[in-house]
C-alpha cells in the first residue's frame, strides 16, 4: 500500500536491530469514522528468545506467549498487573520468542499509557501490523547519534546479566540548534 510501510522483512531480523530500528516510526491506528493517528515510536525495549529471563519465553511455550514464537510482524498483546494492555511486535524467524516491547512515543510515556491513550486492547492480539486490522507501523528517521541505550525497566527479576543488558532505546527530539 504504501512503500514507507515497515512489513513483515523488517520485523524478520535480530530484535535487538528491530527494537533500536523502530525509534522514529510512527505507529499507526485507525480510529472510527476513518481517523489516523499516527505517533513517533521514542522509547522500546527488546525480549529476546528463551534464553532472556527477562523475557515472556524463558519458561517456555504456554498459551499467553505463543504468539512470540509466530510470524515476525505479528502483534503480541498482554494484559500486565490486569489492568494495562502492552503492546509488542514479534521478530525474527518463526519459532525463535523474540518481541519489541512499545514504550513510548513522543505524545505519550510507558507502555500502559500509550496504549490506554490509543484504545489498544487483546482484540489486536496475534493479528498482523497491517493496514487492514488498524495498527501498523511506517518508517521514520533518528539520527543514530540521538539514540541510547541501557538496561530493560522492571526486570531485576530477571537475573544481574539479564536486567542490565542494554535493551531499551530511547531517544530524545533534538531541541532546534543543538
Amino acid at each position: 500500500m504504501d512503500h514507507a510501510l515497515l512489513g513483515k522483512d523488517f520485523f524478520n531480523r535480530p530484535v535487538v536491530l528491530v527494537a533500536r530500528e523502530l525509534l522514529g516510526a510512527n505507529l499507526c491506528v485507525s480510529k472510527k469514522k476513518g481517523e489516523v493517528v499516527k505517533m513517533t515510536i521514542s522509547e522500546t525495549e527488546a525480549y529476546d528468545g528463551e534464553e532472556d529471563l527477562a523475557c515472556h519465553a524463558s519458561k517456555g511455550k504456554t498459551p499467553r506467549n505463543e504468539v512470540m514464537y509466530g510470524e515476525a510482524g505479528v502483534i503480541y498483546l498482554y494484559l500486565c498487573y490486569g489492568m494495562h494492555w502492552l503492546l509488542n511486535i514479534v521478530c525474527e524467524r518463526e519459532g525463535y520468542p523474540s518481541a519489541v516491547l512499545l514504550r513510548g512515543t513522543l505524545d505519550v510515556n510507558g507502555p500502559g499509557r500509550l496504549t490506554r491513550k490509543l484504545g489498544i486492547d487483546g482484540k489486536l492480539n496475534r493479528k498482523r501490523a497491517i493496514h487492514s486490522n488498524g495498527l501498523w507501523f511506517e518508517r521514520g528517521n533518528v539520527l543514530k547519534r540521538q539514540i541510547q541505550s541501557g538496561p530493560r525497566i522492571g526486570v531485576n527479576f530477571a537475573g544481574e546479566y539479564w536486567a542490565q543488558k542494554p535493551y531499551r532505546f530511547w531517544f530524545s527530539k533534538a531541541k532546534s540548534g543543538a
